[in-house]
């Protein structure tokens, strides 16, 4: 049976092998992840009790749900402005939340990196 390697004359990737190198990196990360999860409920909450968030299409405070949407949306820093907070400790856990989403973002990132990596390595031998 011949092998098929790609133009560089190199093994390909297998998406499974990526997918298992993912889960077994994402597995050893878990109480990183869980923290960074627990840290953006207890925001989420703050935001929705003392942040003052307001849809600002109707002019009225923001439903639970709608605070969530907001605390999701910023913290992967998209913000499209239709729920915005009201006071200043608000502001200050908008903030939060961002850094809270570029943090997160950069573990999944450097989890995804180790993980192709570790997937060559395994294709490779």
């Amino acid at each position: 049976m011949a092998t098929i390697r790609n133009e560089s004359g190199q093994l390909p990737i297998r998406p499974r092998h990526a997918i298992a190198e993912f889960t077994a990196v994402l597995w050893q990360l878990r109480s990183i992840l869980i923290f960074l999860s627990v840290l953006f409920v207890l925001l989420s909450l703050a935001m929705y009790y003392v942040g003052g968030p307001v849809d600002a299409g109707r002019r009225s405070p923001a439903s639970l749900g709608g605070t969530l949407y907001f605390c999701a949306i910023t913290s992967l820093t998209i913000g499209f402005g239709d729920v915005v907070p009201t006071t200043p400790l608000g502001r200050f856990l908008a903030v939060a939340l961002g850094a809270l989403g570029v943090l997160a973002m950069g573990v999944m990132t450097a989890a995804a990196v180790q993980a192709i990596q570790a997937a060559a390595r395994r294709t490779l031998g």
